[in-house]
């Protein structure tokens, strides 16, 4: 569209000018852009330059010690590693017998590299004892320790396997230089070194019904008395082994009656 200026005899077009505008905006800015593209690319080149073999290739900004600090301090909330496996892994399986002591076993293996000594702790000491309390194991040493509970009468006519436990059982490991005789006061001397293994509830199990659980209770139970009674046998000599007395008297007298024998023909020949 135009409008025609009679007395100057010129034709504006007003539909051009918005695009004239319109392009030196489009200008101004692409000129503004590579303006800023340049001052990022020097400022990129300063400090590359500053941080000299640092820098990557790709002109990104290496990391820094900030980051590094930020991981350690990730590490330190994470969960420390577990050195023993436990079986069962998070509870102990006593038979309900209402009056009696009754006995618990769990399967305690060193999974680490290294020595490392275990320590039973209980909520409950006076009516709860473990065998062994403590222990020092190689890696991939293993033993079972049983664990000594009193039952008491349930309190209300409540149901035998509807009465819930207070009573809760610690384990908690040290890692050791090496082999070495193993004494309470390991974890006193060391205790910023002592992790805390795991935390076992008591779960009674009803000795009327049989249950997988039961069956593996009595496994570990046999298990652990046999290596209790292996343990209280002298260990075998295992030096050099001596001839016994009797073969060597029996080799002598064969030698002797041989001997007699000889003489015997000798002295009736010369006859």
């Amino acid at each position: 569209m135009a409008i025609a200026d009679e007395k100057d005899g010129k034709v504006w077009g007003l539909f051009k000018l918005p695009f004239r505008n319109a392009q030196s905006t489009s200008t101004t800015t692409t000129s503004r852009s590579s303006s800023h593209n340049t001052t990022t690319h020097h400022y990129r080149t300063q400090q590359n330059q500053s941080l000299g073999s640092n820098s990557l290739d790709d002109g990104s900004i290496p990391r820094t010690n900030s980051s590094s600090s930020v991981s350690s301090v990730a590490r330190s909330l994470l969960p420390a590693r577990r050195r023993l496996k436990l079986d069962p892994s998070n509870k102990l399986y006593f038979p309900y017998e209402p009056g009696k002591q009754v006995r618990s076993a769990i399967k305690i293996k060193n999974s680490s590299k290294s020595h490392v000594a275990f320590k039973f702790q209980t909520t409950a000491p006076k009516s709860c004892f473990m065998r062994p309390p403590g222990a020092i194991l190689a890696p991939g040493e293993s033993i079972i320790a049983t664990v000594f509970k009193f039952v008491e009468h349930p309190e209300n006519n409540e149901k035998p396997m509807d009465q819930k436990s207070k009573v809760k059982f610690k384990i908690m490991s040290l890692k050791v230089k090496g082999p070495m005789d193993y004494v309470p006061e390991l974890f006193d001397e060391q205790k910023d070194q002592v992790a805390v293994e795991q935390i076992l509830r008591v779960i009674f199990l009803d000795v009327e019904r049989p249950s997988p659980a039961f069956e593996k209770l009595k496994r570990q139970l046999a298990e652990a008395d046999a290596a209790l009674e292996a343990r209280k046998k002298p260990a075998e000599d295992t030096g050099p082994k001596i001839i016994g007395e009797g073969l060597v008297i029996d080799e002598w007298k064969e030698r002797r009656e041989r001997y007699l024998a000889r003489q015997q023909v000798e002295g009736v020949d010369s006859v």
